[in-house]
């Protein structure tokens, strides 16, 4: 990084010593005998060390440690309080602050989810009480996809999915995904798109153990609906990149591609960290009829052990007339990830059309 780049701050800074003095101040408004002094000292408790969920779930500990309220009348309080938080994330602390202390209050606190969603999201709160009492909470969650709020209908997804990243795995909908199959029919040709991609990506977790199980229910789903099709080429994305025929047949392009490539090139061959790679080549049909073409790419990144390990990019879906040909190109920055690190050496670039693999290069990274 050069002296002149200022570097992003830390997620968990959402919940810094000025957002909790705000937290302070709206609840004193909704609620004049709030002790905000002993609330933003038990907030700030040690605040520097911990993570972003870590501070989540503080503030709705030092809510409670500070409210003289039954559950009831702190909720009362808590709803007051919700539309004048100015972030949609710090307003996640209420629906934590309903899993923590609303348990033995079900219809109570399944309502108080309900509404704190729309400010910000319940996903994370709902999934106690999944685990804790999964049939009711399931049926009460396949009654909110009828709702007219479109985050409450995404929260009956999105809450549901087996997989939810920053959350614990919901391990019966994990074996057994049929459990939440009603909540994903009704929401298959959903018009918000908010709630299309959370059912996209519920389907795409249940890929991970049961490809199978979400072919067969795409595939017996009416994908001309438009907002059904998009749902179905989002779920199957990661299937899609493994040049599953199924998948691909799903969106039309289950036929071997009937193409060539040409003058596949990574420029420039070799790199440093920071540097931005293009690489490129043209697709050329030798079929007398138009043909529908996913293309991807894969990079075979160098290991710290030396061996290999392939990542696939989504690339483009290209509609191509019949004997003609386009010119493709991508650009991508080498960079380090959390997930992803650099080692040096030649890293093979790899084009699959249709799931096949059809033309090569490389380009040698120097870390």
């Amino acid at each position: 990084m050069s002296t002149t780049e200022t570097a992003a701050p830390a997620l968990k800074e959402i919940f810094n010593a000025e957002r909790l003095q705000h937290i302070a101040t709206e609840m004193s408004a909704v609620y004049p005998a709030f002790k905000a002094k002993a609330f933003l000292k038990h907030a700030k408790d040690g605040l520097a060390d911990l993570s972003v969920m870590q501070r989540m779930a503080r503030v709705s500990e030092s809510l409670h440690a500070v409210l003289p309220l039954d559950y009831a009348d702190s909720l009362a309080v808590l709803r007051e309080l919700a539309p004048r938080l100015n972030s949609g994330f710090v307003s996640m602390s209420l629906p934590h602050y309903v899993a923590s202390y609303g348990a033995h209050a079900f219809d109570t606190s399944m309502e108080a989810l309900k509404y704190f969603t729309t400010f910000g999201s319940s996903e994370f709160a709902i999934r106690h009480f999944l685990r804790s009492d999964l049939e009711r909470s399931l049926e009460r969650m396949h009654d909110w996809t009828r709702d007219e709020n479109h985050h409450v209908r995404r929260l009956a997804s999105e809450g549901s999915r087996p997989r939810l990243p920053w959350s614990f795995r919901l391990e019966p909908v994990q074996a057994n995904p049929q459990l939440a199959a009603g909540i994903l029919d009704r929401l298959k040709a959903d018009e918000s798109l908010y709630v299309r991609k959370s059912v996209a990506n519920h389907l795409n977790d249940v890929t991970k153990e049961h490809p199978e199980w979400v072919l067969d229910t795409i595939e017996g789903w009416a994908l001309e609906n438009k907002h059904t099709a998009w749902i179905a080429k989002h779920a199957l994305r990661n299937l899609i990149k493994q040049g599953d025929v199924r998948a691909l047949t799903v969106i039309g392009a289950g036929a071997k591609a009937e193409v060539e490539l040409l003058d596949v090139k990574v420029e420039p061959a070799v790199v440093r960290l920071g540097d931005t790679i293009t690489l490129s080549f043209t697709v050329r049909s030798f079929a007398p009829v138009e043909q529908r073409l996913v293309i991807d790419y894969a990079i075979d990144y160098v290991k710290a052990n030396g061996g290999t390990s392939a990542k696939v990019f989504k690339l483009k879906t290209l509609e191509l007339a019949g004997l003609g040909s386009e010119v493709v190109a991508r650009r991508q920055v080498i960079k380090d990830f959390t997930t992803r690190k650099h080692y040096a050496g030649e890293h093979a670039v790899h084009v699959m059309v249709n799931g096949e693999r059809l033309g090569s290069t490389a380009v040698d990274i120097n870390c």
